[in-house]
């Protein structure tokens, strides 16, 4: 049997920390614009986040690009309609999960983040959430 050699997409963005992507979320919370999830963001605020997070996390190039990337990425899975509802329907406690699977989960640069995949990922921390179980560090501090 023939061995399929299996090239690396590099379009693939690298996994963060989910701490250091809260940075940018928390940002967009203090500065009065948690819901740039349902609205979208700009690129005067992306570039603002950028110089939140280069100034809390260093100037480690790989991370600062990835946490952007993965933050831009999460603001436009919630264009899709089922996650803008899920969104609406659990208010703010929805942001850390979020973000805890955004953090994580594969991303594509070209395409970004699945949005049914986002869906069912995010929809079973929160039923796990809700069942009293351990978020694995799902806290996204003021």
């Amino acid at each position: 049997m023939p061995t399929m050699l299996q090239t690396p997409n590099l379009t693939d963005v690298a996994s963060v920390d989910p701490q250091n992507l809260a940075v940018a979320m928390q940002h967009m919370i203090a500065t009065g614009r948690g819901l740039a999830m349902l609205r979208g963001i700009g690129k005067d605020e992306l570039r603002e986040v950028d110089a939140v997070v280069a100034a809390k996390l260093g100037h480690d190039p790989a991370e600062r690009l990835a946490v952007l990337v993965r933050f831009r990425c999460l603001i436009e899975v919630f264009r899709a309609r089922r996650l803008a509802d899920l969104l609406l329907n659990n208010g703010y406690n929805l942001i850390a999960p979020a973000v805890h699977v955004a953090a994580r989960q594969r991303l594509n640069a070209d395409r970004g983040f699945n949005p049914v995949v986002f869906e069912r990922a995010l929809s079973q921390l929160l039923a796990k959430i809700a069942a009293g179980q351990r978020g694995e560090g799902v806290e996204l501090a003021a």
